[in-house]
């Protein structure tokens, strides 16, 4: 049953309106979703009213800025269920956030003959950094795969796992397919041969509790333009004794102790991994987006946009043309295929009826080949979505098919 108890919050989201005043279907929420009034509005004041720079000015707003930018670090900290705000690492995005860690973790950590291991349906941000970091020190990939319902295989990752591995790194959801995975079997399979585990949160922050201390994992990266916030801001959250051990992924001020020319020495994390005038209006706007999100309840927003998914999969079975790819429950993500049409045309003229789908490899290149395609159509659902937004969607492809013949 599709929930509609989050839908009147529709009209908080100024990015559903046509430049003509009409709905605009906007099915891309996995790739950035819209921004809340609410979200608008506390980045506006930030930029503005509020605006100072933040941990160097003893003035008075200087001083406000700080205490703002900070509590945006705890209200992360409490929103994944993180130990402490030391934990919480700013960065600019789950794409930098990997490779934080490969850098930073993986330089001082990996060598020759270990072992890294990856899956078939990873996102280029969590296969380049690890392709780097192999090229640096002469460690190797393994690439664990799928199920036949298109989930990483558990049982095959058992089976493949060796104490060579020394990190794990897997998408918690996939971007493309939607596949949830069993994050605390993982991360114990990883822990079982002495590896650590990472876990790119993209496409679950949006939609689904986090619970650090439940997960067992070591890293968890995100983005804050898909958990309705602004761009240029993600999170890497670590384990307290991981960041602890860790050297400095850049240099610059915010991140030192004392500079010499003799020798400089380090903050201790968070601020060690923040160099420079940090994301402070980012980051205050993504505290906003966390509380909006929050008092909807990451649970209904699960339930609300796999009702859709799986509302939408219904309706292309139904469509002989048309090919699906991942397994039946997915965390609101639909990728198919038409038939003699290319999934750029098909976007081409969704557009043209108001609707706006991914169409393309979503920087899923290995797992477009694994799934023997190109590319796909995505669509993707976000907590303003409703059946309308499906409708218009199939009349669409309707249309597609009138087109193409």
């Amino acid at each position: 049953m599709i929930t509609a108890d989050v839908l009147d919050r529709r009209s908080d989201f100024a990015g559903l309106l046509t430049a003509d005043g009409e709905p605009w279907h906007y099915l891309d929420t996995a790739a950035s979703a819209q921004k809340p009034r609410a979200v608008i509005e506390a980045m506006s004041r930030a930029l503005g009213p509020d605006y100072a720079t933040v941990h160097r000015g003893v003035y008075g707003r200087s001083a406000q800025m700080t205490l703002g930018y900070e509590a945006a670090r705890r209200r992360v900290a409490e929103f994944i269920g993180a130990t402490s705000e030391n934990e919480v690492v700013f960065v600019r995005g789950a794409t930098e956030a990997i490779n934080l860690v490969a850098s930073s973790w993986g330089g001082a950590n990996l060598r020759g003959g270990d072992r890294i291991m990856l899956s078939t349906l990873e996102h280029h941000s969590n296969i380049v950094p690890w392709q780097m970091l192999a090229e640096r020190t002469g460690a190797e990939i393994d690439v664990c795969p799928l199920t036949e319902d298109d989930r990483i295989d558990l049982d095959a990752l058992e089976a493949m796992l060796t104490e060579r591995h020394k990190i794990v790194s897997l998408a918690h959801v996939s971007n493309v397919l939607g596949s949830v995975l069993d994050v605390r079997r993982a991360a114990d399979l990883a822990h079982s041969v002495g590896a650590k585990i990472l876990l790119d949160g993209c496409q679950a922050a949006p939609r689904m509790v986090l619970d650090m201390a439940a997960f067992d994992c070591d890293f968890y990266a995100f983005s804050g333009h898909k958990l309705y916030g602004p761009t240029g801001i993600g999170v890497l959250w670590a384990r307290e004794d991981l960041l602890d051990a860790m050297p400095p992924y850049q240099g610059g001020g915010s991140m030192i102790d004392k500079v010499t020319f003799a020798k400089t020495t380090y903050a201790p994390p968070p601020q060690r991994f923040e160099a420079g005038t940090p994301m402070i209006t980012e980051a205050i706007a993504l505290h906003a987006a966390i509380d909006y999100v929050d008092a909807l309840g990451p649970d209904r927003l699960f339930a609300h946009e796999s009702a859709l998914a799986n509302k939408l999969r219904e309706e292309l079975r139904n469509i002989n043309s048309v090919r699906l790819f991942g397994p039946d429950e997915s965390a609101g993500i639909v990728s198919f295929a038409m038939e003699g049409v290319h999934p750029h045309d098909l976007g081409t003229i969704l557009d043209e009826e108001n609707v706006a789908i991914r169409a393309g490899h979503h920087c899923a290149q290995p797992l477009m080949e694994h799934l023997g395609v190109p590319a796909t159509a995505r669509a993707s659902f976000g907590l303003y979505n409703d059946e309308s937004d499906i409708a218009a969607l199939l009349r669409g492809i309707e249309r597609t098919q009138r087109i193409f013949g």
